[in-house]
Formats: structure tokens, C-alpha cells, sequence
């Protein structure tokens, strides 16, 4: 079992800055299996969607609504992922969920976060 806790979410007005953090809290055995993770958002009447994603190794990619915006990084020896938003737009309002894909054996099993919201005012 892992567990996603996030933090940093909150009102900032247009232009400004957040940054999110995801800290996996669990069994050795399972963090140690934490392959991918990600932040996903959901804006109000939208579908969840895909805003950046990070290997463990340090690979990135980004959706295109926040390239050169949006940093997404991760600390392997703490267990916890980030995503620096700047230059923030009141589309970027939403609730921001940490995700983590984790492989046991043959088996990827995929965790989530309760979600913080970014509410960015213009």
C-alpha cells in the first residue's frame, strides 16, 4: 500500500507562483517499487487531465497548456514529487492530484492522492 499526501495548493492570483508537493508514505517494500509519478487536474465540468509526468529516473513530459510553465521534479531518497507552477492563468484552476504506478511482479497498481486545489484568480 502507498499513500499520496499533497500539499500546496491554495488562492493565487494570475501571474503568480505555486508549488505542490506529493510525499508517498507506505511500506518499504512498496516505495521502493515507485516507478512513474505524475500530476493530474480536474477543472470544474472537465475531465481529469494529464499535466506533467516524471520516470524515476528523471524523464519529464509535459501537457502542452503548461510547457514552460509548470516544472515537475522528484526527491527518490524522500519520496516526493513536486510541480512548480509559475506564470500561473485562471485556466489553471483546478484540483491538482499526485499519482504514483507502482510494479509488484507482474502487477502495476496505480494510487492517487485526495487532491488540493489551485484557485487562481485574474
Amino acid at each position: 500500500q502507498v499513500q499520496l499526501v499533497e500539499f500546496g495548493g491554495g488562492l493565487v492570483q494570475a501571474g503568480g507562483s505555486l508549488r505542490l508537493s506529493c510525499a508517498a508514505n507506505g511500506s518499504s517494500f512498496s516505495i521502493n517499487r515507485i516507478n512513474d509519478m505524475a500530476w493530474y487536474r480536474r477543472a470544474p465540468g472537465k475531465e481529469r487531465e494529464l499535466v506533467a509526468c516524471i520516470t524515476k529516473g528523471g524523464s519529464t513530459n509535459y501537457a502542452d497548456a503548461v510547457k514552460g510553465r509548470f516544472t515537475i521534479s522528484r526527491d527518490n531518497a524522500k519520496n516526493t514529487v513536486y510541480l512548480q507552477m509559475n506564470k500561473l492563468k485562471s485556466e489553471d484552476t483546478a484540483v491538482y492530484y499526485c499519482n504514483a504506478i507502482v510494479t509488484i511482479f507482474t502487477a502495476t497498481l496505480n494510487y492517487w492522492g485526495q487532491g488540493t486545489q489551485v484557485t487562481v484568480s485574474s
